[in-house]
């Protein structure tokens, strides 16, 4: 019998965690968006939309990354990986860059509160839907399949 630390879990547990992390992530940000909404002297269907879009941009990138990380997670030759291994250093830098990013930009008050509530609502959201993807590929994990339910409708890069 392999000795693990406490701090190894199985591969499928990593999709939950950062289930975990993502939909965390993605209603705090997704707070502070519709908190910035409730201080508009008036929120205008412009807005709304601009929200939409911002979703859908990276709605569609959170996505891809999703499968990304699901699939390098399916790949770890070990059943059992360290619970920090749901993200690869990538992931992790470009995680530290936007919130970094993010803080700074709220603090400068450089951006307008408009900005922070459009842009904000957005992001939270598609954060957030990331995490309900990674909960489902946590659900639907299946050896044979490469545990990814989606992986014929995403093409491999």
């Amino acid at each position: 019998m392999e000795k693990r630390s406490v701090f190894h879990v199985k591969k499928r547990t990593l999709l939950a965690v950062a289930g975990c992390v993502w939909l965390i992530a993605g209603f705090n940000v997704a707070r502070l968006g519709l908190i910035a909404y409730g201080g508009l002297p008036q929120v205008r269907v412009l807005h709304l939309v601009l929200s939409a879009a911002v979703f859908c941009a990276f709605g569609l990138m959170f996505f891809k990354m999703s499968i990304k990380h699901t699939r390098r997670i399916k790949g770890y030759r070990e059943e059992f990986r360290p619970v920090w291994n749901f993200f690869d250093l990538k992931a992790y830098i470009i995680m530290a860059v936007m919130m970094g990013g993010g803080i700074w930009l709220r603090s400068s008050g450089l951006a307008p509160e408009v900005f922070i509530a459009v842009f904000y609502t957005g992001l939270g959201c598609a954060l957030a839907l990331a995490g309900v993807l990674f909960w489902a590929m946590f659900v639907t994990y299946r050896e044979e399949n490469g545990g990814c339910p989606l992986r014929h409708s995403v093409s491999r890069r």
